[in-house]
């Protein structure tokens, strides 16, 4: 077989690997190396350099196989025409990270040609080992591989050493882009609120914030929690600067509830403004004919005698219950007592201080009406609050 002939062989199925390897779905490449190949001394000729052609598929993250063309000019005594085509399996040694080490086998055919000896058509191995150096995400690797490659199955068996440094390129991988940092979230007025989600982006120092990044306003009333001396205002009640609803004689009863606008400093106000005196008539608060049944619209005004309580939370009370005529001496006294008892559980329930009660029934000896009359008899059957450290 004549020079072109091997070559016209040696092309043919360098092609048919490339064929092979885009039939499949996996990850292509193509290795294009500068080989130095330090030859078996048997063979009388010097070290020479050539070049070869790989072409790849990718199995897995760890298995690689190569189809691989090479050649060169072996000088000597006589030049021969070395080519060789051969198929490789790599191993990866590693994750499939920037820097690969790798080992490899494999096995195919040498041919030698030279004008002044017979030409040689030998079966060859393989036995390597390389590393892989991967320039970022993109589709270009450098390779450096020193592999044994024996020549088998002649009179005389031939073993070389070769060094290759390559450069690979892997289809179908975007090339390499230097990302794009991610924009710097901004926090101007470090409130802990990013810029992108911040209604109130020049909070002072310090304020506590929502998630909204404007400060946090509990009830509503435009003043922030921090400047709010009153975090409990009603919702829509109008407030001055410190956040409370205006007082102007300083009684803790705000001005559009107040019906005692003028007290004087110090007096002790009931929930209306007011100044309390030492006994706080319910008026109101009357109950049925020998019973302890409140009548109705009794329990509004117990409710309001209880918000008076709350404001003087100091007041020592005694709930003093009274009765009409009717009935036993004894009787009456008993009910009178029953009946205290029942306002005094009412005035709890709407949070008066249950230390700061007792109850007390004066019977029938304390009217305050004509009790042989119905209406007085009904303004009779009652209870008042009476201040005992007023």
């Amino acid at each position: 077989m004549g020079k072109r002939s091997s070559l016209q062989v040696l092309m043919v199925l360098g092609i048919s690997l490339v064929a092979v390897s885009a039939a499949n779905a996996g990850e292509m490449f193509v290795t294009p190396s500068f080989n130095y190949i330090d030859d078996d001394p048997k063979r009388a000729a010097d070290d020479v350099t050539g070049g070869q052609i790989g072409v790849g598929w990718k199995l897995s993250p760890r298995v690689t196989v190569e189809g691989v063309a090479g050649y060169a000019v072996m000088t000597g005594y006589v030049d021969v025409d070395v080519a060789e085509l051969s198929a490789n399996v790599l191993f990866s040694l590693g994750p499939d990270t920037r820097l690969s080490p790798y080992v490899l086998a494999g096995t195919g055919i040498m041919k030698t040609y030279s004008a002044a000896v017979e030409n040689e058509t030998s079966a060859l191995a393989n036995l390597g080992i390389g590393v892989m150096y991967g320039f970022g995400e993109g589709p270009l690797s450098l390779r450096l591989e020193w592999r044994t490659r024996f020549e088998l199955f002649n009179a005389i068996t031939y073993t070389d050493q070769i060094t290759s440094l390559a450069l690979q390129y892997t289809f179908g991988k975007a090339a390499y882009v230097m990302p794009i940092p991610e924009p710097v979230e901004r926090d101007s007025d470090r409130d802990g609120v990013l810029e992108k989600s911040d209604v109130c982006q020049t909070t002072p120092a310090g304020q506590s914030v929502n998630s909204r990044g404007c400060p946090l306003d509990s009830d509503g009333d435009s003043v922030a929690d921090d400047l709010d001396s009153c975090l409990n205002s009603p919702r829509g009640a109008i407030v001055d600067a410190t956040g409370c609803e205006p007082d102007n004689d300083h009684d803790s009863v705000p001005n559009h509830i107040d019906q005692c606008p003028v007290t004087s400093a110090g007096a002790r106000v009931d929930s209306k403004g007011c100044e309390i005196r030492a006994v706080i008539e319910l008026s109101g608060v009357s109950f049925e004919s020998n019973s302890d049944q409140l009548l109705p619209g009794a329990e509004s005004v117990i409710i309001d005698a209880a918000a008076t309580l709350r404001l003087n939370q100091d007041f020592i009370v005694e709930v003093a219950g009274h009765t009409d005529s009717s009935g036993a001496d004894g009787y009456n006294l008993m009910l009178s007592k029953s009946r205290a008892n029942t306002v005094l559980n009412y005035l709890i329930t709407y949070g008066a201080n249950p230390a700061n009660l007792t109850s007390r029934g004066y019977g029938e000896a304390e009217p305050i009406a004509d009790n042989t009359t119905a209406e007085g008899r009904v303004a009779n059957r009652r209870v008042e609050l009476r201040i005992l450290n007023r």
